[in-house]
């Protein structure tokens, strides 16, 4: 199992309150979680209307997924209306036995 995280950083550059730049931020995030059905959150620069933080989070038994999955999540932002691409940066990480990442337990024992 791979889990992968995208953290997105969107310059509302016509935003000239909160509520015009949530605005943008709500409209990608709605667009990536029901077109992509990803886990997205506002995770920074909350007080600020000129920019919006987004992470988005997929999970699938194979990286090349996860890496697809978030390469979309990532288009989506690069086209949002009302805003600007202005970074974004991918990690994926391998959990479990397939993935290797994590120790082995049977029937739960984490001791």
């Amino acid at each position: 199992m791979f889990v992968g995280v995208l953290k997105l950083t969107i310059a509302t550059v016509g935003a000239r309150s909160l509520k015009e730049k949530r605005k943008v931020i709500r409209s990608l995030k709605d667009r990536i979680q029901s077109r992509l059905r990803l886990s997205v959150a506002e995770v920074g620069a909350l007080d600020e209307h000129r920019r919006g933080i987004l992470a988005v989070a997929a999970v699938a038994r194979e990286a090349a997924r996860v890496d697809e999955l978030l390469a979309a999540a990532g288009r989506m932002a690069a086209q949002v209306r009302d805003g600007v691409l202005s970074d974004r940066t991918t990690e994926i990480i391998p959990l479990g036995e397939d993935g290797e990442g994590m120790m082995a337990h049977s029937q739960g024992d984490w001791s």
